[in-house]
């Protein structure tokens, strides 16, 4: 094994233990470390998986034209932007903002903002955080037929002609694959410079591809040596190097078995300095595995409890950087006999070694439980919904008309027909408490509870669902999520869709005190978010899934701090 990688060690329960070296024995034995450098099919499915692994070479061809991101950083920073702001979702922007929270502001370069939401207060936030006459924008889609990207682009292309007039492209930058309708309105626009991604590298997997590098350069991260650092991980898990020294494999192999073994939540913990790294891995697990009624359910930023908080449905993956104070309470998890993997960084420019990682670990994991780790099969169906929403809208102006389950107290609650027989069923009092009762008692052993917010991410707001989250953890015991719409559509709604249906679905949406318009459309961006939750609960309900939605007046904050109240009644 390479002296120069991250180093990775762990702990788990003996028949966990035994079963993974047997696996990572046969990978061994029948060569199949090769085989997934050969890209041969057959380790999956025997589909169409051996055209998405253009991904393990990258790194080799980056470092080899690395010249251009030297000489694209230089540019940059003699324009003397104060900022970039990346309009992206999922494999678009999740990296980018890793490295942005990771490395924080470098000085002499942009400081980095990054859009993948929808919400109008979220997106009047971030325009309000740079300065629009002084800003460079990524435009950042591999197909390049991404709504959320396609109408950030709108919006602020209008907002920046407005302030500098002609000459508006020149501040605009793509990163999107050869032949996308992105590239050709990038050329038509006149933008400063596209960067092309690589046809067979999925955007989950893309983050070591331009998609990852290109903002990494403009925001003055080092990427040679960034890439230098990540082949030492290239090299670690190359076909030549044998399955038990492998740290992808072995790392595959873990999170495989554990997933068979009923342990098929994945509770990532990182230390503060790559907390964020946390977001990224849950698109790259959850995208890739969960379908086909199978999956490992990422759990992120689920504060660590007590030992007996934890049943045996979990595996803790602890990410920490060298120089951050260790978390005691992960040393009782693995005490109290739960497998735990733990990973070092040296310092936040090992990252990408962590990337090339788990990219390789995902893949090994997804042909341990038998699935194409490279296809999302039921992302679609959300975008379908959401489509066939705007277009009513473009057409009549409105959304369909919706009859609440419940409304009292400026609360509604929301259900399809078989969801709200269930929850009226059992209810013991109708009223907000006592639907959340309901939908609360609904989880059994080994479900995970997951709250998907179509609101402004904001601190505040954060943290009220994160003390919801975990009021529902300490009282269930179960496995909890948190994510934020529509970004999580990109992500992990693949996995609740097509996942296990082991989740209880809190969805909160609210009434928008301001909106935004996108240009050249009658919809705006808070048509657009409405119809993105529609249609993500209309789907959930479609896959038989146990979901409720909570929609709040415009005052969010009052509303949140309602239904967190209303919620620990619920467990009381």
């Amino acid at each position: 094994m390479s002296a120069g990688i991250n180093p990775q060690r762990f702990s788990l329960p003996r028949d966990l233990s035994e079963a993974v070296s047997a696996t990572v024995n046969e990978w061994g034995s029948a060569d199949k470390v090769k085989r997934l450098w050969a890209r041969d099919a057959s380790l999956w499915t025997g589909g169409d998986e051996g055209k998405w692994l253009g991904w393990l070479s990258i790194v080799g061809e980056q470092q080899k034209t690395a010249d251009r991101f030297v000489k694209f950083a230089e540019e940059i920073a003699e324009g003397g932007f104060s900022h970039a702001l990346l309009l992206g979702m999922g494999g678009s922007s999740l990296c980018p903002e890793v490295m942005r929270k990771s490395f924080g502001k470098i000085e002499g370069f942009p400081e980095l903002q990054v859009l993948d939401s929808t919400d109008p207060a979220q997106i009047k936030a971030i325009e309000n955080k740079i300065d629009l006459s002084n800003t460079l924008f990524f435009v950042s889609s591999k197909s390049g037929t991404t709504l959320e990207p396609n109408i950030f682009k709108q919006y602020f292309f209008e907002r920046v002609k407005q302030a500098l007039g002609d000459g508006a492209g020149d501040r605009f930058i793509a990163i999107t694959d050869p032949g996308s309708k992105l590239r050709q309105a990038a050329e038509h626009d006149q933008f400063r410079k596209i960067f092309l991604g690589v046809p067979s590298i999925g955007g989950r997997y893309s983050a070591l591809s331009d998609f990852g590098l290109a903002p990494a350069a403009a925001m003055g991260v080092d990427v040679q040596k960034f890439l230098d650092r990540t082949a030492e991980m290239v090299k670690a898990c190359n076909a030549e190097v044998a399955a038990h020294e492998n740290p992808g494999v072995v790392l595959g192999a873990i999170l495989g078995v554990a997933h068979n073994h009923g342990r098929d939540k994945l509770t990532i913990v990182t230390s503060p300095a790559i907390y964020d790294l946390g977001a990224w891995l849950e698109q790259l697990i959850a995208e890739s595995t969960g379908k086909n009624g199978k999956g490992l359910i990422p759990v992120d930023r689920e504060a660590p409890g007590l030992p007996e908080t934890y049943g045996a449905d979990r595996v803790f993956v602890y990410l920490k950087l060298e120089s951050d104070a260790r978390d005691e309470s992960i040393d009782a998890i693995e005490a109290s006999g739960q497998p735990v993997v733990r990973i070092t960084l040296g310092d936040v420019y090992d990252l990408g070694q962590e990337f090339f990682r788990w990219e390789v670990a995902t893949a090994v994991a997804g042909s341990i439980i038998g699935i194409n780790p490279f296809d999302q099969p039921d992302v679609e169906a959300s975008k379908i919904a959401t489509r066939k929403l705007t277009e009513e809208y473009e057409e009549t102006g409105s959304l369909p008309a919706e009859i609440p389950l419940f409304e009292g107290d400026g609360v509604k609650l929301f259900a399809d027909e078989r969801n709200a027989k269930a929850l009226n069923e059992i209810v013991d009092e109708r009223s907000l408490t006592g639907y959340l009762k309901a939908q609360l008692h609904r989880l059994d052993a080994g479900d995970y509870f997951a709250l998907l917010a179509y609101i402004e991410m904001s601190e505040a707001n954060e943290r009220i669902l994160q003390s919801a989250r975990h009021a529902v953890r300490d009282a269930k015991r179960v496995a909890t999520c948190l994510g934020f719409g529509p970004r999580f559509l990109h992500s992990t709604g693949q996995a609740y869709k097509g996942g296990p249906n082991s989740g209880i679905f809190l969805q909160v949406t609210c009434d928008d005190r301001d909106d935004l318009p996108v240009p050249d459309h009658k919809y705006t961006f808070g048509i657009v978010k409405t119809a993105q939750a529609r249609g993500d609960l209309e789907v959930l309900a479609e896959r038989g899934r146990r979901a409720l939605r909570v929609h709040l007046s415009a005052d969010v904050s009052g509303g949140l701090a309602k239904l967190e109240g209303a919620m620990k009644s619920a467990l009381a």
